[in-house]
């Protein structure tokens, strides 16, 4: 696996689109280090949300900083990051000074708002999914991104994620079975 070492992903979308599924089923599939964004947010950020009050740019840039800095402390041995990297600037400030590739996972707000109701041990409320799709400007041709749809079950998008990268990252044809 010693080729996948140096590729940084960063799986982004709004809240609901299994950011942390499909990070852990790319960490594990390529051997890359893992980080949930989410851990790190400092304690106001997730005090606001648990709430369900929006995080304002003020808010996200010393978030947006501690998920550089992890991603710059791994672009000798790649990584998997989670991060919800809603606008361009957040993604333009991720990405400074690093090769990386934007992983980003989409679905209807129905969708989304379902699996929040459902999802249990987490601090962001359904409730949010609306202010986090105001906030998104989704990714332009000129980013580095591959997009997956995230609305199918969760096991056909790691498939789909890990085929999308192994087929457009790393430039690998998918297997076929029993040849």
């Amino acid at each position: 696996m010693e080729r996948y070492a140096s590729k940084l992903v960063v799986v982004m979308g709004v809240t609901g689109t299994g950011k942390s599924a499909i990070a852990k089923a790319l960490s594990t599939a390529f051997d890359w280090p893992f980080q949930e964004g989410d851990d790190l947010h400092g304690p106001a950020n997730i005090e606001k949300m648990s709430h369900g009050i929006p995080l304002t740019d003020e808010d996200r840039w010393p978030w947006l900083e501690r998920c550089h800095q992890w991603l710059r402390q791994h672009r000798e041995t790649g990584g998997v990051l989670t991060c919800s990297a809603l606008k361009r600037a957040y993604r333009d400030a991720l990405r400074q000074d690093l090769d990386l590739t934007f992983l980003y996972l989409w679905a209807p707000q129905a969708a989304l708002e379902d699996r929040l109701k459902h999802r249990q041990h987490h601090f962001m409320p359904a409730s949010l999914v609306p202010s986090q799709l105001r906030t998104l400007e989704p990714p332009s041709e000129d980013e580095p991104v591959i997009p997956v749809d995230a609305s199918p079950p969760k096991d056909v998008v790691c498939r789909d994620a890990i085929d999308a990268v192994r087929t457009q990252l790393i430039g690998e044809a998918r297997p076929v079975l029993g040849l």
